[in-house]
């Protein structure tokens, strides 16, 4: 078995530092690894991602994860990374990781994402040339996902992003703005892959729960979304090894029903 914390959309400044520390700390007890599923600042400055540094650098357990768009606000996204993996927080973008842990072997592959819609109601590579690069920029993130998730050799699977792969987690959310909250272009790429979960953030409206056309389960671990410091999701288990529980800092179980 192995124990997965994720959360997204934390929003880490001046004034937040020390918020979700109290219970990071407790993080060895109840996870083997930390997702951060993007969104990690509020406006994506070197002295924000040195905030999140402190609030999320040293638990004791390996912390992987994407940006989000609020990390990309002020042109600064090579000095954020920098700072970030300097505290030894691993970012993905358009890569893959293993990480040997006492459960086994996790293969997390991740990536930022972009907007575009769902099947159906969608953007198309058609028309202007702005519509046109927009539509290829979703198609590019998902295609350097589905690479990155096919190229890992691992025991499980994850796939971490900031954008959302499915509908059903942007459920609360006003219809008007799914186009660029995700695409379905992200769900296909976890389908090309033997991915045992996926996980997003960017919906604070949204809902935790999707699936993905080819039977993947996808959580929406946005704070505002979980409302607590972290979910922990159990991988690996029988029978079901993606659908155990999201379990608070505080070890209360929540059971997916």
């Amino acid at each position: 078995m192995i124990r997965i914390a994720a959360v997204g959309d934390v929003h880490v400044d001046e004034d937040v530092v020390g918020r979700f520390r109290p219970a990071l700390e407790e993080l060895p007890d109840c996870a083997d690894v930390l997702l951060l599923a993007g969104d990690l600042t509020r406006h994506g400055t070197e002295a924000e991602a040195r905030c999140v540094a402190r609030e999320f650098g040293g638990l004791g357990v390996p912390v992987v994860t994407v940006l989000g768009n609020h990390d990309h606000q002020c042109d600064e996204v090579p000095q954020v990374v920098k700072v970030l993996q300097e505290a030894g927080i691993r970012v993905l973008e358009g890569e893959g990781i293993v990480l040997d842990l006492p459960g086994g072997r996790l293969g997390v592959a991740g990536v930022k994402g972009f907007g575009g819609g769902f099947a159906g109601r969608c953007a198309s590579d058609f028309g202007e040339p702005e519509m046109k690069a927009f539509v290829r920029t979703a198609n590019e993130s998902a295609d350097a996902l589905g690479a990155a998730l096919r190229g890992l050799d691992c025991d499980l699977l994850v796939a971490l992003t900031h954008y959302a792969p499915v509908p059903e987690t942007l459920a609360g959310e006003p219809l008007e703005i799914y186009p660029f909250l995700g695409s379905y272009q992200l769900g296909q790429a976890i389908d090309s892959a033997p991915t045992a979960l996926a996980l997003h953030g960017h919906a604070h409206a949204g809902s935790e729960r999707g699936i993905t056309p080819g039977g993947v389960r996808v959580r929406n671990v946005a704070h505002p979304v979980i409302k607590q410091a972290y979910s922990v999701f159990h991988l690996g288990e029988q029978p079901d090894p993606a659908e155990v529980s999201g379990i608070g800092p505080s070890g209360t179980q929540q059971p997916w029903s």
